[in-house]
Formats: structure tokens, C-alpha cells, sequence
């Protein structure tokens, strides 16, 4: 969705009266976390001995560190950055495209991979499910 929205950026160009520095400023101060939350996701899917692909099988629900506040982190930061980039390039499409990754997201991923989920681990994962949320 960046390409896309740097492609409408140049055929239907929308400005923003915003200052240069202080959006590459918030860019950058969004991009920390986004950074942060990857890495810590990646690192719980090592210490566990799991793959981070989505289709690779799962032999245990993560349910600590950072998947104790979102199911999903690895996809919430690949949203964050796609904010981040939208954001200090100044560019409006790449940030009103970020709903359309989050469909596509879900709709391609997220919904197989917690109906696997529910079937494979039944009630821990629905427990899991019912205490913490997709996103955020």
C-alpha cells in the first residue's frame, strides 16, 4: 500500500500544509515503537522455537510480552510504519490507504489464522482471545 500510495501521490497529487521537519520528527518518534514492537515479537517466537511465518504451524499460543496487549503485533507494526512512512513522506493517500491494509491484512491472514487457532488450541486460545485484543 506505500507504492500505492506513493503512485496516487503522483497522479493525483494531495499537499498538506504541515512543516517539514516536525513531520519527519513524528515519523521518526513513530517509527521507535513500531521498531521495538517487531523485535520484541521476533524475539518471543525464537525463545519459543516458533516459525514467525503465518503459515508455518503453531505449537503454542504466545501469551506474554507484547502479545500480552495485541494478538497481533507483528501486523499492528507493519500499520505503524506504514503510518510512519505516510508521515514523514507527507503523504496523505499512504495514510488514508492504512484501512485497506488492515483489511486486506485480515481478510487475507488474521481470519485463517485464528480460526487454526481456535481449532487447534479450542478454549485456551478463545480465553486468550476474549482477553486481548486484535489490534490494540
Amino acid at each position: 500500500m506505500v507504492v500505492a500510495g506513493f503512485g496516487l501521490q503522483f497522479m493525483f497529487p494531495i499537499t498538506i500544509d504541515f512543516p517539514r521537519i516536525p513531520a519527519v520528527i513524528l515519523a521518526l518518534l513513530l517509527t521507535l515503537p513500531t521498531i521495538m514492537l517487531a523485535v520484541a515479537a521476533f524475539k518471543l517466537f525464537r525463545k519459543t522455537g516458533q516459525e514467525p511465518d503465518p503459515w508455518q504451524p503453531t505449537p503454542e499460543i504466545i501469551t506474554d510480552g507484547v502479545y500480552r496487549y495485541t494478538r497481533n503485533p507483528m501486523y499492528l507494526g507493519m500499520t505503524m510504519m506504514q503510518a510512519a512512512i505516510g508521515i514523514g513522506f507527507m503523504n496523505v493517500w499512504i495514510l488514508l490507504l492504512i484501512p485497506l491494509s488492515c483489511t486486506i491484512i485480515y481478510f487475507a491472514v488474521i481470519r485463517f489464522e485464528e480460526a487454526y487457532l481456535e481449532r487447534k488450541f479450542g478454549d485456551v486460545y478463545l480465553k486468550y482471545k476474549a482477553s486481548v485484543r486484535r489490534w490494540l
